[in-house]
């Protein structure tokens, strides 16, 4: 079904994730299937290339650990500037360890990836049982974070006492003033490790059930520039909640994913969509009705016109292999294509998202149609 159908029709699916909805709609609103993957060394860089091509984005993909000065400033930066421009935020972890590892680097250190991240990303040759693990993490951080606003709400501003600052290694993950929320005073009991959605309902109730009013305004704004910054007003911020993309297919050359091992991957997120929300791949993966996930692919490029007159293939010479917006979305069914050094290298780069953005939109308006829902 999702092949042909419009992302708004997508994200009135009753099984969806609620950071689905939120994506679908997004990208509905904002025509744009576009993903620029910030691969700079700075948290300078990072937040100038968020303002720069924010506006023609509906996520930026984020390598936190490759950052020299990744702290507090890039956090409450590229919040402020995703909540303003209107974008996800997807880091590109890959998590592949045993359960209680990747917990661990989900949510502690100096990343705290959890704390700020509406989507990371897990190989699943560990096991399944990777899934569940970030899972109860992002349950548990959610559950920490939902507790900082109802207390700002309810109570104000809490004094928190020495004894309520020191850090703890129970399971119960905790993210205070450091991440750019007020402290909440810790009561030392663990918190229920529920699912990530769960939690969602308590805190966004009506995610799922978009109101009519919203509905009307993402389809508004899929066909009506018009409309789009009040589309974008009535959709809001997104839902306090994490979502998993599984690393099924890589655009590498020579890379060992194979049939197989796809597949084991697809299983695995039907098994546990109420947390995976897609995948990175090479082409669409849903093949039954029911399916409804996202497919974010790299090694998309634009080429320029004397590659577009040569019929070689085109790569980065070491070993990426780019195929076109064109091909990835209208004939392999993508959703979101992820560019990087296309865009990265460009002198001017908002024009050059803006180029991507159209070339990718343009590939899902003939793949699905432009009328209708």
């Amino acid at each position: 079904m999702s092949h042909t159908s419009h992302f708004s029709a997508r994200a009135d699916l009753p099984s969806n994730h609620p950071l689905q909805v939120y994506l679908y709609r997004l990208i509905s609103i904002k025509r744009s299937n576009l993903c620029v993957s910030a691969d700079v060394h700075s948290t300078t860089a990072l937040l100038r290339l968020a303002e720069e091509v924010g506006d023609h984005i509906c996520v930026l993909k984020t390598h936190a650990d490759i950052v020299d000065d990744f702290g507090d400033r890039t956090i409450n930066g590229l919040r402020e500037i995703s909540q303003r421009k209107k974008f996800l935020i997807f880091e590109d972890r890959k998590f592949g360890d045993i359960g209680s590892t990747v917990q661990s680097q989900y949510t502690r250190g100096p990343l705290r990836i959890a704390s700020w991240a509406h989507l990371t990303n897990a190989h699943i040759f560990p096991g399944p049982a990777i899934i569940t693990a970030l899972q109860a993490a992002a349950a548990s951080a959610l559950q920490s974070l939902a507790r900082n606003v109802s207390t700002e709400i309810t109570a104000g501003t809490p004094h928190i006492s020495s004894s309520d600052s020191s850090s703890s290694d129970d399971d119960d993950y905790d993210f205070g003033a450091e991440d750019g929320v007020r402290p909440l005073s810790h009561s030392g009991r663990k918190g229920s490790v529920v699912t990530a959605t769960t939690t969602i309902s308590q805190t966004v109730e009506g995610a799922r059930r978009t109101p009519a009013s919203l509905a009307r305004a993402a389809s508004a704004g899929e066909g009506d520039d018009g409309d789009r910054a009040e589309a974008l007003e009535a959709l809001g911020e997104p839902p306090l909640a994490r979502g998993l993309l599984l690393l099924a297919e890589m655009s590498s050359e020579g890379n060992l994913m194979s049939a197989p091992y796809t597949q084991q991957c697809v299983d695995a997120a039907r098994a546990h969509a109420d947390f995976v929300v897609g995948f990175i791949a090479q082409r669409s993966l849903n093949d039954r009705p029911q399916d409804n996930f996202v497919s974010m692919t790299p090694g998309v490029n634009l080429p320029s016109e004397a590659q577009a007159a040569s019929s070689a293939r085109v790569g980065d010479g070491l070993g990426q292999q780019y195929r076109t917006p064109a091909k990835v979305v209208a004939e392999d069914g993508c959703d979101v294509i992820i560019v990087g050094r296309g865009i990265l290298g460009a002198k001017d780069r908002a024009t050059e998202a803006e180029r991507y953005r159209a070339a990718a939109w343009e590939a899902y308006e003939s793949r699905v149609g432009k009328t209708g829902r």
